[in-house]
């Protein structure tokens, strides 16, 4: 297949529920997206309502049945594969003839796709016009259907109050679900290394290239530096299993869960792989080789190959053939902007209008995850709105239904969630007992009560946008990153891929930072608040230490973008400039 007619970008998944139907809407046109895994019970009501919608069989699978989770998983992918294998049947019927939505196809195709040229001139030419329907029925690029899987949300499940095998934690049963299901697509695995669910990867065949070599199932890393790449590359390997893409994110200029650098910019950080692509190619191909060879599997059909991607606060076209230019990226992940396109995304018109609203006072690094990580929000969220009004009424947390972030054993044998009434309650008594300064005990207890209810706020915009009805008390949270202050009108699906592409421009008129000169604020804030912490206890040395490599780190990085753009962007230069000098701490002696 000519990769000259494939997007150039793909729409990572967003939160639990807001991209789990848009392959549903955007693989038919050849826009490849990610679905997230974490809520089965989300994915049992949607597969309801579009089975429903399209007139397909649906049979409930409950709690009661045997492997649940796994087995509610797989039904909903299959079912949106159908769908999506629908649509490309119906589109490719009108092959040979002029069609509305496959002329919408070609028109979102990058201007340099070759087929797109063959498709303007087919008009004037019966043979191109047959030869063009010959080759849509034959090779017309449909968006993956990849999936995503938090490695750390691998929570312990029971049954009868015994204690499942291994295999039936959140993630395991995840992966099996997907591994089960008959899509030929990418398994994303997120927010840092698990060896166990590594090893767990080795139980399924389609990992592993059949006996043509193929493989059917796909594995993408999503990582934050070159040299956690390295590393799981080599880990997964070494099993015999071959990561076909990394997927480099910005350690803060992101939506939802942030995870930091110590101060390692991200210029720098594509830099290394840029560097040393080859050298991730090499090392892990020799590995996976002696490791296919040890289990006896065949060899791939062709040479290995690995793709690297980035994503995290790109908001422009310049930004995006920057990054594939520049840093020879293979594509381009843009997720907060579709927030704004309902036509891609499944949001309810309440969130999306405050999101349209949404300026950059309104978007903030947050406390509200109960995985104790840096959370990208924006203020005035319905779920927030609620919990604030429960705390002045004296009421803190909520319960515990869905339990996917159930982590912590400060009070309890069995991990309960810190966003739970049970968590914040026992608490918040034990910080009243302190007797802390008046100033001390507002810091903590706004820590303690600011902990949502990730596990149904992330999923209720979703049934709110399909009218399925939500309980009285089932509010809103939602994940933006910091770039989509920038943005603030409702798109279309066709606008905002014209936007990427440099057809149109979509950026409201105020004054925009590059994303790197963002994503640098983000990290001197960071900086300077953990100095600011670190000097009511100068004693710490461990903090001393990793605060001087932070602020090593974020100079390295300023003058790494001085040299990058002094020629020929010389006004990111200057925003560099200007940002420095609000935060003359960076500059000081610790």
């Amino acid at each position: 297949m000519d990769l000259l007619n494939k997007h150039t970008f793909h729409i990572p998944v967003l939160g639990l529920g807001y991209t789990l139907d848009t392959p549903i809407n955007v693989a038919p046109y050849g826009i490849s997206s990610v679905i997230s895994l974490v809520d089965d019970s989300l994915m049992e009501q949607m597969r309801e309502f579009y089975c429903n919608k399209f007139d397909l069989p649906f049979k409930a699978i409950s709690e009661k049945v045997e492997d649940f989770r796994a087995k509610r998983i797989t039904s909903y992918l299959n079912m949106v594969d159908d769908i999506v294998s629908n649509k490309v049947a119906d589109l490719k019927k009108t092959a040979y003839e002029k069609s509305e939505e496959l002329e919408k196809y070609f028109d979102m195709l990058p201007d340099f796709a070759s087929i797109k040229e063959k498709f303007n001139i087919a008009e004037k030419s019966r043979q191109i016009k047959e030869e063009l329907g010959n080759w849509i029925q034959e090779h017309l690029p449909i968006g993956d259907i990849d999936v995503n899987i938090m490695t750390k949300l691998d929570k312990v499940n029971s049954k009868n109050g015994e204690e499942l095998p291994i295999e039936y934690n959140d993630a395991h049963a995840a992966v099996r679900g997907f591994a089960n299901s008959q899509l030929s697509s990418s398994l994303v695995l997120s927010a840092g290394m698990s060896p166990r669910l590594y090893s767990y990867l080795e139980k399924f065949k389609d990992f592993f290239p059949d006996i043509n070599g193929q493989l059917k199932k796909k594995i993408i890393l999503k990582v934050s530096d070159f040299r956690s790449a390295l590393v799981q590359g080599k880990m997964l390997a070494a099993k015999g299993l071959w990561v076909s893409e990394y997927r480099i994110e910005s350690g803060v200029n992101c939506g939802g869960h942030a995870f930091p650098t110590n101060g390692v910019l991200f210029g720098p950080i594509l830099d290394e792989f840029r560097t040393n692509r080859d050298k991730l190619l090499d090392t892990c191909k020799s590995v996976y080789e002696s490791a296919l060879a040890k289990k006896e599997l065949t060899a791939p059909a062709s040479t290995p190959s690995i793709k690297v991607t980035a994503q995290g606060g790109v908001g422009s076209n310049e930004e995006h053939n920057f990054l594939m230019d520049h840093y020879e990226m293979d594509g381009v992940g843009w997720g907060t902007p579709f927030m704004l396109v309902p036509e891609a995304v499944s949001i309810d018109t309440k969130t999306l209008n405050l999101l349209k609203e949404a300026k950059e006072k309104d978007l903030y690094f947050s406390g509200l995850s109960p995985l104790g990580v840096p959370f990208n929000s924006v203020k005035w969220a319905s779920m927030s709105e609620q919990r604030l009004t429960n705390a002045e009424n004296g009421k803190h947390g909520m319960p515990c239904t869905k339990q996917f972030l159930k982590y912590n054993t400060e009070y309890t044998e069995k991990p309960i969630c810190t966003a739970s009434t049970q968590y914040k309650k026992k608490k918040l008594a034990e910080l009243n007992e302190q007797n802390l300064p008046s100033e001390a005990y507002q810091t903590a207890y706004d820590t303690i009560t600011e902990k949502e209810c990730l596990c149904v706020g992330l999923g209720v915009s979703l049934l709110e946008s399909k009218n399925i009805e939500v309980g009285p008390t089932d509010k809103v949270t939602v994940c933006p990153g910091p770039n989509l202050a920038y943005f603030s009108k409702e798109a279309s699906l066709k606008e905002m891929v014209d936007h990427i592409y440099g057809r149109i421009n979509l950026l409201d008129k105020r004054p925009r930072p590059h994303m790197f000169t963002k994503e640098l604020g983000m990290y001197l804030d960071i900086f300077k608040k953990r100095v600011e912490s670190f000097l009511s206890n100068p004693e710490n040395n461990k903090e001393k230490k990793q605060l001087t490599a932070f602020q090593k780190n974020i100079s390295d990085g300023v003058k790494y973008y001085t040299d990058l753009f002094q020629e020929k962007k010389k006004e990111v230069v200057s925003e560099i400039e200007q940002l420095i000098g609000k935060y003359p701490i960076i500059n000081k002696e610790l």
